[in-house]
């Protein structure tokens, strides 16, 4: 499975991983304890079977001429299930919303079925947010965004922007620019 997705501004990025240590700190799931070496804060647009390199290219040309992009959070979010997932929501922008559907049409217009995305990316389907945690343990006996007990996670800075963009391979497990 291919990810394509978009990376923070350093300062952002920062902030992020510091919202990631006050959970961590107070024992909430958080991705600091994620320790791979192309874990960090990112928005996936999209997810594929395949990503074959003439796709990759034209993908990185929509993305080159969107970015920089707006980074606003709405605020913490739990996604439930069997892995709950603590998020950050991304207020989606105009701008933000268009490159998605570009990103998406782009390629559903390829030929090849395997290099066609997930549905659950769809424009209109598609919940943008940073990931800050993730967990199979019970919720029950956990904090959530807005109870007391939840800690207080540092903001974002003034203005930040989404200014990157990679793409995640799951099978080797690497990362690359996307760029065209």
């Amino acid at each position: 499975m291919h990810t394509l997705e978009l990376l923070p501004d350093e300062t952002a990025d920062l902030a992020v991983r510091a919202a990631w240590r006050t959970l961590d700190a107070a024992g909430l799931p958080s991705q600091a304890g994620h320790r791979h070496p192309t874990n960090r804060p990112h928005l996936t647009l999209l997810t594929l079977p395949e990503l074959p390199p003439p796709l990759r290219a034209g993908l990185g040309e929509l993305l080159a001429a969107a970015l920089p992009l707006p980074l606003a959070v709405a605020g913490p979010r739990v996604f439930p299930g069997r892995t709950w997932t603590l998020v950050w929501a991304i207020r989606p922008d105009p701008a933000l919303l268009a490159l998605h559907a570009r990103l998406w049409s782009a390629c559903r217009a390829v030929a090849d079925p395997a290099a066609r995305p997930d549905s659950r990316h769809a424009p209109g389907r598609w919940t943008p947010h940073l990931t800050l945690g993730r967990s199979r343990r019970s919720r029950a006996a956990r904090p959530e965004p807005g109870d007391p007990a939840f800690p207080v996670l540092p903001p974002l800075p003034d203005a930040p922007h989404w200014t990157a963009a990679r793409t995640y391979d799951s099978t080797t497990r690497t990362v690359g620019p996307l760029t065209p």
